[in-house]
């Protein structure tokens, strides 16, 4: 049993004595292995590299052998995989980046069947099967895909109304979509705008919100998100390379 020093609980009432004993709690149950995971996914992310990509991969690919039933590392590993799929994209490497692509969605499907009830799993899988879609024929991979994009964006908001992810997904999903099916810009930058409000440290919503802007015509709109994301995160290679397309 954990226990705090006598002088403090002579001090604390009993109510704020529980939430120190609860924080404490909390911070002797941090991960180690999965806070490194996730230096090595966020160095990836934000520069888009190989190495530092495949080390991420690596790094999760190990702890999901190792611990076959922790959902959490599944889910990681997904994330690695998306960004290892957009590093080969940028790159021209069109089918390496669907085996990643591939990759990730196996990674989430496996943690979704270890635990249904994660929003974040459920958006992630519907922004992978957008990214499908980007990659195929889209007389054939639009229907078959974009089904599924809703059901899984629908699930999301069912288990977790008020998720940042979710709105970013449902964002990109009517940013992607063609009008004739659901497709609207403004709907668009809404979700982004909320998934904004509700986590304004993710460079990355500010860069999908730029894009939205943009297309709608809005330049300088747009010009101020990748600004935005920029000041949040400088060496985005994302946020840059938008930043820089001006189509």
């Amino acid at each position: 049993m954990i226990r705090l020093p006598r002088a403090v609980r002579r001090r604390v009432p009993h109510i704020a004595l529980t939430l120190l004993l609860t924080a404490f709690c909390l911070a002797q149950s941090a991960d180690p292995a999965r806070e490194q995971g996730l230096q090595l996914l966020e160095q990836g992310r934000t520069t888009l590299e190989d190495n530092a990509l495949a080390n991420a991969r690596d790094h999760f690919t190990k702890l999901t052998e190792q611990h076959p039933d922790n959902v959490v590392y599944f889910y990681d590993l997904a994330r690695v995989n998306a960004y290892r799929c957009e590093a080969y994209a940028a790159h021209g490497d069109k089918k390496k980046a669907e085996g990643a692509l591939d990759e990730a969605i196996a990674n989430v499907q496996q943690s979704l069947k270890l635990n249904e009830k994660s929003a974040d799993a459920h958006s992630l899988l519907a922004d992978l099967y957008g990214r499908k879609i980007s990659f195929g024929v889209g007389m054939f991979a639009g229907p078959k895909f974009g089904p599924k994009i809703k059901v899984e964006n629908n699930r999301a908001q069912e288990l977790d109304a008020n998720n940042a992810r979710v709105f970013a997904s449902l964002g990109r999903q009517y940013l992607n979509a063609p009008k004739m099916f659901g497709g609207d810009v403004d709907k668009a930058i809404e979700n982004f705008r909320k998934s904004i409000q509700l986590d304004p440290k993710y460079d990355q919503t500010f860069v999908w919100l730029g894009i939205a802007l943009r297309k709608k015509g809005d330049a300088a709109g747009a010009e101020q998100a990748f600004k935005d994301a920029l000041v949040l995160n400088p060496r985005s290679v994302f946020a840059k390379q938008t930043a820089e397309n001006k189509k």
